[in-house]
Parts: structure tokens; sequence; C-alpha cells
């Protein structure tokens, strides 16, 4: 299958794409390399796949519609995964111009080409943080999203339903998968994960909310990976579905697996959570079980063994 990627350097678009050129798919690759952390990073992570002759990369910024749209008319892909977008929901708080420039007009110029091409599946990276402070918990698909904390999930919530209009206008089938704090191999130097491990690593002091009373629902890499292929290769008209590991754990725990991987303890400072920060992630799956398949089977101990073994390797070599 001819299958477009957006963000297709980044940490979740590279390890979609290894699988895909793996299981003999062709892949255009579509990422503007921007500084919002390291380009070489990112040039890293698609080095492999340069010399595959079913992997056509266009460097292009999604949110300007004409090479978009020129990129579409030239490969035609069956399949789109809108990967691409400016993540963070701290980093959104102070710019939402750019997240709403970014994220949402870029998102539309990707659908709508994509319609005009006759694409027959396009799957959309929504977020679990659509789902803002709740008290329903575990998080499920059918509860309501209307009070997005920040303007990221507020981005990513337009684009769901942006996408269930342009499946009613065009019969374009529109899945958004809301992923759940994503971590594992080539994670961004932004997230969480990583963070704390440069923190430990550099024995500096490490911000921690609300004292470690916040749980987030750490899901592995591999485990979202195989639900967006499995979201790929199955058109469900319009879904939106959780891709969690559906176990949240205390920060206070997180950091204490990570304590004992890098054999350094935390110099720890407790703050209060700011306003875009929910209390707790937690991922309601059986949707994902019943429409893909989905089932996530990496702990999170062994989740960020496979993290500290890649840090280890590609960050800080020995």
């Amino acid at each position: 299958m001819k299958i477009l990627v957006t963000g297709a350097a980044g940490f979740i678009g590279s390890h979609l794409t290894e699988t895909l050129l793996k299981r003999g798919d062709t892949v255009i690759a579509i990422d503007n390399f921007n500084d919002y952390y390291s380009p070489a990073r990112k040039r890293a992570n698609i080095a492999p796949f340069l010399e595959n002759p079913r992997y056509h990369l266009h460097e292009l910024d999604f949110s300007e519609r004409a090479p978009v749209e020129a990129v579409f008319s030239q490969h035609r892909p069956a399949a789109v995964a809108h990967l691409g977008a400016m993540g963070s929901v701290r980093y959104s708080v102070k710019h939402p111009h750019l997240y709403t420039r970014v994220n949402i007009v870029g998102s539309v110029n990707v659908l709508d080409a994509a319609q005009q091409v006759g694409a027959q599946n396009f799957v959309f990276a929504s977020t679990s943080s659509v789902y803002g402070q709740t008290n329903q918990i575990p998080f499920v698909e059918s509860q309501p999203t209307d009070f997005p904390l920040a303007p990221y999930p507020a981005g990513k919530k337009a684009v769901e339903a942006m996408g269930y209009a342009y499946h009613n206008m065009h019969g374009l089938n529109f899945t958004a998968l809301r992923f759940f704090n994503v971590y594992g191999p080539r994670g961004r130097p932004d997230m969480m994960p990583y963070i704390v491990t440069e923190k430990l690593v550099k024995r500096e002091e490490i911000t921690l909310f609300d004292n470690g009373r916040m749980r987030r629902d750490w899901t592995f890499i591999d485990d979202i990976i195989a639900g967006v292929v499995a979201a790929i290769d199955r058109p469900l008209g319009y879904e939106r579905i959780n891709l969690g590991r559906g176990e949240p754990v205390w920060m206070t725990d997180f950091i204490e697996i990570l304590e004992e991987l890098t054999g350094q303890k935390a110099d720890i400072k407790a703050v209060p959570a700011p306003a875009s920060e929910p209390k707790v992630t937690f991922a309601n799956v059986d949707k994902a079980r019943r429409l893909l398949g989905y089932h996530p089977h990496t702990s999170i101990a062994d989740g960020l063994a496979a993290f500290w073994a890649w840090y280890r390797q590609a960050v800080r070599p020995e």
C-alpha cells in the first residue's frame, strides 16, 4: 500500500515509517524538520530509510497548502497517517497562534488534499488531552470533550470535528486515535521520560507537579504503532479511539523506576500543577480491542528499560 505519513521524521512518525517499510509498504514522508527540537535528531531517525526505494521524503511545511496538494497529486496515496503537529500542552499555552496555524489549518490542508485524490483512509493522531479534567475514569470515547485545558488539545478536538465534516461531505474514512502518554526510544527531549532521565544523569533538580500525586497512562511506542497500523488497514467510517495502556502510573513510581535504571537519586522540587495539566490520564481501550484488535503488552518497567538502553546508546554513549 502507498501511505503518506506526516511528521515522518519525528518520534512516532519514524517508528511508523520503519514498521510500514518492513512490511513492504511505500511511504510518502512529509516533515519540515523544524527546530522545536534538534533537526539533527530527526535526520538521524530517518537515516536508515533514505536508501530504500519505497521511501519518498518531502521536506515541506504542511501549513502551506500548495506544496501539500502537489505531493498528494504526485503520489496519490491510498491512506494517510497524519501524525505531524506542534506537540506539547505546555508550549501551546504561550504559542496559540502557532498551534492554530500548524495543527488546525495544516490539518485541514492535509485532509482536503487527501479527499481530492480519493484517499481511502485517513488516520489522525489525536490526544488523551482532549478529555481535560474529568471525574469519569477511565476515559471513554463517548464522554464529553467540551473543555480542553490548552490550545494543543483544543486544536486536536477541532480536527476531530473537521474529520467528521470530511467524512460527511466526501465519504472519507477518518479515524482519530487518542494517544495516551507515548514514550520509548527516539522520544522527544521535551517529554517527561527524557526530561527526568536527563536530569538524573546530570544530577540536576527535577520539577514535579503536586509532589508526584498525578497519574499518567504511559503507553510504549511499539503498542501505539501496532494500533496505528491496524487503523490504517481498517477503514471504519468515522471513529474516535483511545490508544493507551490502561494502567495509569503514579509519577512517584515512574521516577523510582528511572532512579533504579540510572543508578541516581532524584533531587525533587515539588510545585503546584499548572491549569493545563489534568490530574490523571487513564484509557479505556475496549473499543480499540474490538475494532482494531489492539492489545498493549509492554509494562512501564520494560518500556522504560528500553528507553534507557536507547538513551545510553544514542544520546550519551559511553
